[in-house]
C-alpha cells in the first residue's frame, strides 16, 4: 500500500542524507580524503537491507551528479564522479549491489553480513583503484599504497561501528 511506499521512500531519503553527512566528516589525507562515507554506506545497508540501502546509495550518487555538494569537501557534480577518486564513489554502488545480491544468505546475522560487506569493500577498493590508475597513470602498486593501504584499518573500524550500532538498533526494534 501507499503508506508502505511512502515509508520506504522516506527511509531511502534519510539514508542518503546520512551518507551525505558522513561525507562531510572529512580529514584531508593524500589523494583520497578520509571520510565517514563508508560507515554511512555500511550502516544504511545493514539497517535498511539491500534493496533500500542500494537505492539510498544510488540516490546519493545521483544527487551529487546533478551538482548538489554532497561529496567530501562539499563537492558535487558529474566531474567528481569521473575524477580520480570517482571510482571509489562508484565502488559504493558496487558494494551495495553485492550486498543486495547476497544478503539473503546472511539472514540478518551481523557476523555474516560483516564478511559480505568486507567483500563489498574489496570490490569498492578495486573499482576505485582501477579508475585512479586509469586517470592518473600511476602504477597499481602506487595507487594501492596511496589510496587503499592507509584506509584498510579505518574502514574495518567503521564496519565494526556500523555492526555495533546495527545490533543495538535491531535489538531495540525487536523489543
Amino acid at each position: 500500500p501507499a503508506a508502505a511506499r511512502v515509508r520506504a521512500l522516506c527511509q531511502v531519503a534519510m539514508a542518503a542524507a546520512i551518507i551525505t553527512v558522513c561525507a562531510f566528516i572529512t580529514v584531508p589525507f593524500s589523494a583520497v580524503p578520509f571520510t565517514m562515507q563508508t560507515f554511512g554506506v555500511f550502516l544504511c545497508l545493514l539497517l535498511l537491507g539491500g534493496k533500500k540501502g542500494t537505492a539510498a546509495v544510488a540516490v546519493y550518487l545521483a544527487i551529487g551528479a546533478v551538482g548538489a555538494p554532497v561529496f567530501s569537501g562539499f563537492r558535487g557534480g558529474a566531474g567528481v564522479l569521473v575524477g580520480p577518486t570517482g571510482g571509489y564513489l562508484w565502488g559504493f554502488l558496487a558494494l551495495a549491489l553485492l550486498y543486495l545480491l547476497c544478503e539473503r544468505f546472511c539472514r540478518r546475522r551481523v557476523l555474516l553480513e560483516s564478511f559480505l560487506l568486507i567483500g563489498g569493500l574489496l570490490l569498492c577498493y578495486l573499482a576505485g583503484t582501477l579508475w585512479f590508475v586509469h586517470l592518473t597513470g600511476r602504477t597499481a602498486g602506487e595507487a594501492l599504497l596511496l589510496c587503499v593501504v592507509p584506509y584498510i584499518l579505518p574502514d574495518l573500524l567503521k564496519l565494526y561501528l556500523a555492526c555495533f550500532i546495527t545490533l543495538r538498533v535491531r535489538k531495540a526494534i525487536d523489543r
